[in-house]
Parts: C-alpha cells; sequence; structure tokens
C-alpha cells in the first residue's frame, strides 16, 4: 500500500496472469507447471483465448516417476 493508493484493488476469486498477452483473466486456464527444487512449483496460466494456442504441459504430476 502507497500513499497514493490508500485503497488498492482487490480481485476477488482466481485471477491469473495470462503467459501470452500479460493481461488479468477471471477464466485462467492452468497450461504449464515450472517445478522447483526448493519450495511448491509454480503453475503458469492462459487465458481462454490464449490457452488453445500454447503447447500443454507438464501439468502437476505429470512428472512424477510411475505416471
Amino acid at each position: 500500500m502507497t500513499t497514493e493508493e490508500p485503497f488498492p484493488t482487490v480481485l476477488a476469486g482466481h485471477v491469473a496472469l495470462c503467459i501470452k498477452c500479460h493481461t488479468l483473466t477471471n477464466a485462467p486456464v492452468a497450461v504449464r507447471w515450472i517445478q522447483s527444487n526448493s519450495g511448491p512449483g509454480t503453475t503458469l496460466y492462459a487465458c481462454p483465448d490464449h490457452a488453445a494456442e500454447l503447447t500443454p504441459g507438464p501439468l502437476p504430476g505429470e512428472l512424477e516417476r510411475g505416471a
């Protein structure tokens, strides 16, 4: 919070940044998952318009042995 913005915008629900067009979307589609050696992995999202254009995967669980 800054003095210029005493009441910042709070977005409700699941909102994510599209990795293609870099806009916020209220209907994010998981398209990739980045594994981390320390801590939890990161899921990357796309808006519905760009989700079909991106090559999917891997998603959580797809890189585990025996899956």
